[in-house]
């Protein structure tokens, strides 16, 4: 048996994960909350991540039953994503791989996701469609890579929500996207907004954003109507631009990972577009969608089972890692 540990804390999530060959032991997480029309700055999420992360780590082996000399590998999240935050979780897991005396693994955070999705779902090899705040990307595997057939160019769709809640100046608990849901399922008027899809690719995302904010301040409509009308608009481009990457490469499956894969009418949308096309969707719930330790040490005994690590010299955090640069050296 393989036992790895995962860390994760790419941006407001800190989560520590332990997995043993494919079960998940522990996945303890927090969260950093700012007041209602506030995003989280780096250095205060790294501050808010330094504070608790031991606590986390604590949590993590005693719901796990492991002790340090049972984990056979740290893995800690390298990129992509802010770098203050991705910093601090490094240092705490290049420590505690020394004083453990046990190799490092540096992931990807966009591939701990897709492998996250794969085990939780058993999907065999969907086209697999990864929304968040930080990324939009529409991938498919093909000889070890996981590539990119379409995303988002200037900012993510999780960004975009995002924006229109600080807007609106909604509650940021337990999340901005979660609160605009709840919000949309009150929206009676759609209202037509910039439908911004290039190819493969959906942009620029900001146009709709500034849109619907200067609707709301026009009052030419309610915040409710506005939050049902973004999620549709959104919702659709990506519904279309997963639709083409699955006819181009034939696949008959759909896998939905990142945070804002939670999103049950995302979720509801996407799933007509496979019953028409005879295909089956594939989704998570928040305890794996939303950024985690355990997808961290899922991604992470895939790799070391292949024969990967990383050494210390080696260790260090990138904001920028492009999921098709890791070569996935444990698929055929």
């Amino acid at each position: 048996m393989t036992i790895v540990i995962g860390f994760e804390g790419s941006a407001n999530k800190i989560g520590v994960g332990i997995i043993r060959d494919g079960e998940v032991l522990s996945n303890p997480r927090r969260t950093y909350i700012t007041p209602p029309g506030q995003g989280f700055l780096p250095s205060d999420t790294a501050r808010h991540h330094r504070a608790v992360i031991l606590t986390v780590l604590k949590e993590a082996l005693d719901e796990a039953g492991v002790k340090p000399e049972d984990i056979d590998c740290v893995a800690y999240t390298k990129g992509p994503g802010m770098g203050a935050p991705l910093v601090i979780t490094a240092l705490v897991a290049r420590t505690v791989a020394q004083l453990w005396g046990r190799p490092l693994l540096g992931v990807n955070h966009c591939i701990g996701h897709i492998e996250m999705g794969r085990l939780i779902t058993k999907a065999h090899n969907p086209t697999v469609l990864y929304v968040s705040g930080g990324n939009t990307q529409v991938i498919a595997y093909s000889e070890r890579r996981y590539r990119i057939f379409g995303e988002t160019i200037d900012i993510a769709v999780g960004n975009c929500l995002d924006r229109f809640a600080r807007v609106i100046k909604i509650s940021n608990d337990p999340s901005p996207g979660y609160n605009i849901e709840q919000m949309a399922k009150k929206g009676t008027k759609y209202v037509e907004l910039p439908y911004t899809v290039k190819g493969m690719d959906g942009s620029p995302l900001k146009k709709v954003c500034d849109a619907a904010s200067k609707m709301l301040s026009s009052g030419e409509c309610a915040a409710e109507d506005l939050c049902f009308s973004l999620q549709e608009t959104l919702f659709a481009m990506l519904v279309e631009i997963t639709e083409r990457a699955m006819a181009h490469c034939g696949s008959q499956e759909v896998l939905i990972v990142g945070g804002v894969g939670c999103n049950l009418r995302l979720q509801e949308m996407m799933g007509v577009m496979c019953k028409e096309r005879g295909a089956k969707l594939f989704a998570i719930d928040e305890r794996f969608c939303i950024d985690n330790g355990a997808m961290i040490a899922q991604a992470g005994w895939e790799m070391f089972r292949s024969g990967q690590v990383t050494e210390l010299q080696d260790s260090w955090i990138t904001q920028r890692y492009r999921t098709d640069e890791v070569e996935v050296t444990w698929r055929d």
